[in-house]
């Protein structure tokens, strides 16, 4: 008697490698049983296909009856839509002389398909008895419904695209399992179709911005990803080496300094939709690759700018509605979920200055620095600030920050701890009216020269994206750029220097604009209602397997 027929030996349980590795030794197995039959696993060009979603809306449902009643007259016509698809089985049962399958591709979830031994091509039967769960297959046949209503591809061919070899993810883990979703997105799209959904809404987002900048005359246009400095914000750059030139480069950190130079050359109306490299943390709200959008407008101010993009978010919010209502989800309201809170995106934005929400926030003004330092030491943002002095190499104890530090670092510090935190995260708001020693690309107000013209917006506890009234007085600026530079490190310095190039720009002259600034990633992810970035970012950060 062989070990295998044996009673008294308990077969040893195969690992998941093991399991995974027979089920893939079937699949090629199958693979070669279609080669048998005469047909390719992986496809070949194929013609006047439709989307499974435009496929099921051909189908006629008096053609389909007449054809019930009378198919078997002699002399019947069958007038039944014939329509040729494609799609990856996410369903197969095989009754013997007919296999039902189901279909998916980007525009539906799944489309039946019922195959025939009467009926289908000989080839084309046995290809879809051997078919497995994730085989992309091109199916032709008349559209019908079964008894249970259900609209069904009554295949007359069926042919291979494309043959998985890899297993389909495990219910409970593998649809799941963020370092799967993330990592091979190519799988999660298989098995998570809203995965699909949110990013297919994300590119439609992007081309709406296009279409509504370019209606108000908007050019855009591409600036340096790689530059000799980083400048246009005040965030940690990845730095790499040009071989031909023997130069050190930084990836851009922002397109405003670029932009304005195109405004300077006369450009009224520019913008770039574009990545965004800063080497810095990666969180919920953060990739170090991302995607904004930077506009100016001459002529224009931060008003202009908020206009703009209230309307703009407005138009994306119905854009969004409607995609999601057309998958069966919402009713095409301009309120929104994102997670527990309902966004209601047709009332009017609110609105509020950085002084007020800060006094109602805290019940002080923020000009009391007084105060400000204490409440900030209660709180433990002093000593917070100066570990963030150490990590960016400047060792002042905080004991002794004040003094050595602007009052408003410390006074934002708490803005940022409890004032943004007392926003309505269901409410849309622009903060206006920043301090202007927050803000050194920034025109200050004519009637207080210690508040900039400046806001940020909003939205789920999130900060969408800054506009400003843009300074374009180049001695001012050259004075912000010397006073910014001040004191940094050696390790700053090396990437944060004057960039001499651009105050040559302006002493050309740039016309007064309003600029904007819009984190296209947290914009998909109010739309799509995703808790985290890597939700909408195709392929966002991962570390190296081990």
């Amino acid at each position: 008697m062989s070990e295998q027929n044996d009673p008294s030996i308990t077969p040893t349980q195969p690992t998941p490698d093991e399991d995974i590795h027979h089920l893939e030794a079937q699949r090629r197995a199958n693979r070669e049983k279609a080669a048998e039959l005469g047909l390719d696993p992986y496809g070949a060009r194929t013609d006047d296909l439709l989307s499974l979603r435009d496929a099921a809306e051909r189908y006629d449902e008096e053609a389909d009856r007449d054809h019930q009643e009378n198919g078997k007259t002699e002399g019947h016509t069958d007038r039944r839509p014939v329509v040729r698809i494609a799609g990856r089985v996410v369903l197969q049962r095989d009754n013997g002389k007919l296999v039902w399958m189901n279909l998916r591709d980007q525009t539906r979830d799944s489309l039946q398909v019922a195959v025939s031994k009467r009926d289908a091509s000989e080839a084309g039967f046995a290809l879809s008895k051997i078919a497995d769960i994730g085989d992309i297959l091109v199916v032709e046949g008349p559209l019908m419904k079964t008894r249970a209503g259900e609209i069904t591809v009554w295949a007359s061919d069926v042919r291979p695209a494309s043959k998985c070899l890899v297993p389909p993810p495990e219910k409970h883990s593998g649809l799941s399992d963020v370092e799967i979703r993330y990592r091979q997105r190519y799988v999660d799209m298989w098995a998570n179709p809203e995965t699909t959904r949110a990013l297919t809404l994300r590119s439609r987002l992007i081309s709406h911005i296009r279409r509504f900048m370019e209606g108000r005359s908007f050019l855009e246009v591409e600036t340096p990803v790689l530059q000799p400095q980083a400048g246009g914000a005040a965030a940690r750059p990845f730095i790499t080496h040009m071989n031909a030139l023997d130069m050190q480069l930084f990836m851009r950190i922002a397109t405003e300094l670029h932009l304005k130079r195109l405004m300077v050359g006369g450009m009224g109306r520019v913008f770039e939709i574009g990545r965004i490299f800063r080497n810095e943390g990666v969180d919920k709200q953060h990739n170090p690759e991302f995607t904004s959008m930077e506009a100016y407008q001459a002529f224009g101010d931060y008003e202009t700018m908020a206009e703009l993009t209230e309307t703009l978010i407005r138009e994306l919010a119905g854009l969004s509605a409607a995609f999601w209502q057309d998958a069966g989800i919402g009713d095409g309201s301009l309120t929104l979920p994102f997670g527990e809170l309902q966004i209601d995106y047709a009332r009017p934005f609110e609105r509020v200055t950085y002084h007020e929400l800060f006094e109602r926030a805290l019940g002080f003004p923020a000009g009391d620095t007084d105060r400000a330092w204490a409440e900030a030491e209660r709180r433990g943002l002093v000593g917070k600030y100066a570990r963030h002095l150490k990590e960016e190499g400047r060792e002042i104890k905080a004991s002794d920050l004040r003094g050595k530090i602007d009052d408003q670092l410390i006074v934002n510090e708490l803005f940022e701890e409890v004032a943004e935190a007392s926003l309505d995260p269901a409410r849309p708001t622009f903060v206006f009216d920043y301090p202007s020693a927050l803000s050194p690309l920034t025109r200050p107000s004519k009637e207080n020269p210690a508040i900039a013209e400046r806001w940020d917006l909003f939205i789920a506890g999130m900060e969408i994206g800054p506009a400003y009234t843009e300074l374009n007085d180049p001695d001012i600026q050259e004075a912000k750029f010397r006073e910014q530079l001040s004191g940094l490190d050696d390790e700053e310095s090396t990437f944060r220097n004057l960039d001499e190039d651009f105050l040559r720009a302006l002493k050309v002259g740039m016309p007064p604009a309003g600029g904007l600034g819009l984190g296209i990633d947290r914009l998909a992810m109010l739309m799509t209602n995703s808790p985290s970035i890597r939700d909408v970012i195709p392929f966002p950060f991962m570390r190296p397997e081990a």
